[in-house]
């Protein structure tokens, strides 16, 4: 798997498939393994870039502050060593936010955007209620099996989480296959969330934008995506029925079919 080294960082990220490039970039904790039924279900039209974030999976974990623009800058690197000069990009939570910060920062790089269950932060984000998420950080005393359903029992509704799906045990099994991160890492993440603000900034994003909610999200109340369409020009919403924050995963099918159609209506403006 390559590597890329960004300031003090060591990023590890893949390639898949062939086609335009996408950069998918995935939220707290996660990584490459985090698409890894996009990878399946995409990688027959496009080349599919993933990385691990700074303090996930194989990357460095260093206990300093991180900041939300410095992961669009490995972002950024990827595509550098990736050797694509612009993609589609989609962000998720706060890969969402990381992709919004690649579009302002590298606008050249990002063709199409899309993000997912996110927010612009600041004052004008809506919080999620502070029950919730005190139980997604709470993580003292767990095994990681105990972990991943503490986390599931927030990030999907419980109808989903009762219905026995197969995907449900397909995402454990990721999970609890990806490297253990850190006490720490976790921490200097959710504090890169806490202080990341791009809302009286993100009038500036020109690319065609696609705006995905759940609307049974507890963690980013879809309320957030209603905010990021109206201070981007031109962006586009869509809420998925009766789906809480994993939208990837609880509405797979229609959230795979959307985004590709969405990026192939925007392809032809990719130029190499």
């Amino acid at each position: 798997m390559p590597w890329v080294t960004s300031g003090d960082v060591d990023i590890c990220w893949e390639s898949h498939g062939n086609g335009e490039p996408v950069l998918l970039i995935s939220g707290v904790s996660g990584g490459t393994w985090s698409w890894e039924e996009q990878l399946e279900a995409w990688s027959s039209r496009f080349r599919l870039i993933v990385f691990d974030h700074m303090g996930a999976g194989r990357s460095s974990m260093p206990d300093r502050p991180y900041r939300i623009e410095e992961m669009a800058d490995h972002a950024a690197a990827v595509l550098d060593s990736a050797g694509e000069k612009r993609a589609h990009v989609v962000g998720l939570s706060m890969g969402g936010m990381v992709a919004q910060e690649l579009s302002l920062n590298h606008a050249y790089r990002v063709v199409s955007l899309v993000l997912g269950c996110t927010h612009c932060g600041g004052r004008n984000r809506v919080p999620p209620d502070p029950e919730v998420i005190r139980l997604f950080v709470d993580n003292q005393g767990l095994t990681p099996e105990e972990i991943v359903d503490k986390n599931l029992a927030i990030l999907v509704t419980p109808e989903f989480l009762q219905s026995g799906e197969d995907v449900l045990t397909r995402y454990r099994e990721r999970q609890l296959r990806a490297p253990i991160q850190p006490s720490y890492a976790l921490r200097r993440q959710l504090e890169a969330i806490r202080s990341f603000d791009s809302c009286d900034r993100i009038g500036a994003i020109a690319v065609p934008t696609l705006i995905l909610t759940g609307d049974r999200d507890t963690l980013v109340p879809p309320e957030n995506g209603r905010l990021l369409a109206s201070r981007i020009s031109g962006a586009v919403e869509k809420s998925f029925s009766s789906s809480g924050h994993l939208i990837y995963l609880e509405s797979a099918q229609q959230f795979q079919e959307t985004v590709m159609r969405f990026i192939q209506n925007h392809s032809s403006t990719l130029a190499k």
